[in-house]
Parts: C-alpha cells; sequence; structure tokens
C-alpha cells in the first residue's frame, strides 16, 4: 500500500501560537485522515515536525502493524528545512528540533520506504489551510 501526507505548521510571531495541520491520502488520492492541532507558543520549525508525526500518528491507526513494513509513504511539504535534515542533507543543530526529529524517525521506522519531498506552497494548501485552522482556535483575543 502507498500513502501520501501533506503536513505543514506554522507559528504566528515565530515563536508564538502555533498549528500543525496534515492530510492523509491512499494511492487514489482518496483523504484517509486528517489533522489539526494548536501546539501552544512554539516555532515554525517545531510546528512542522509536529505536522509530519501527527500525520504518522493517524496513518499508525489506519494501518495493521503487521503491514507498516510493507507501506510506503510520501511525505511533501514546503519547509525545506524539514525535508533537507530528514533526508540527511541538513544537520540538525537546535537541542529542541532534535528532540522532534528524533521523534519523527522513531514514527516513520515502523514504515517501508519514506520519501521526503520539497514541493511549493501553492501544493500544500490543504495542510497549510489546517495549521492556519488550529492556529486559529488557540489565538487569544
Amino acid at each position: 500500500m502507498r500513502y501520501f501526507i501533506h503536513a505543514d505548521g506554522g507559528a504566528r510571531g515565530n515563536p508564538g501560537p502555533a498549528g500543525a495541520g496534515a492530510v492523509v491520502r491512499d494511492e487514489r488520492g482518496n483523504i484517509v485522515a486528517s489533522v489539526s492541532e494548536f501546539l501552544g507558543h512554539r516555532t515554525n520549525n517545531f510546528a512542522e515536525y509536529e505536522a509530519v508525526i501527527l500525520a504518522f500518528e493517524a496513518l499508525g491507526a489506519l494501518v495493521p502493524s503487521a503491514t507498516r513494513a510493507a507501506t510506503d509513504v510520501t511525505v511533501k511539504m514546503d519547509s525545506e528545512l524539514v525535508v533537507k535534515q530528514m533526508r540527511g542533507e541538513y544537520k540538525v543543530k537546535h537541542p529542541v528540533l532534535k528532540g522532534q526529529h528524533a521523534r519523527l524517525a522513531r514514527a516513520l521506522d515502523a514504515f517501508g520506504t519514506v520519501t521526503f519531498t520539497h514541493v511549493p506552497r501553492a501544493e500544500n494548501r490543504d495542510a497549510d489551510a489546517l495549521a492556519n485552522d488550529a492556529m486559529d482556535r488557540g489565538a487569544v483575543f
């Protein structure tokens, strides 16, 4: 089986009120899961990682553990930093992001081939909207 994750995170003020959003699609393009979570006061990069972590948690709830190793996942994000860090092209230097990187590595370890792809923001609108909805829900007026 093959799945596609579109993930995005953001923080207003960076750091500031942060949100994560992601959409999980099956190989036919059907949305099988979505996440939108307010994260409190965080950085943009933290939120980007959290969006993918939450998407893998949602996917893990859908895919039986016995078949996860045979499941391929393509992650599409507009965060060049997260994509390049997960590909091993950039080092993870910030202590908080090291923790996020390790959490994400553990989350995707159970799955087959996982590919990270950088996409333009225009190709990530669904995830961006979910992240913004999360930030709106957590905003204090």
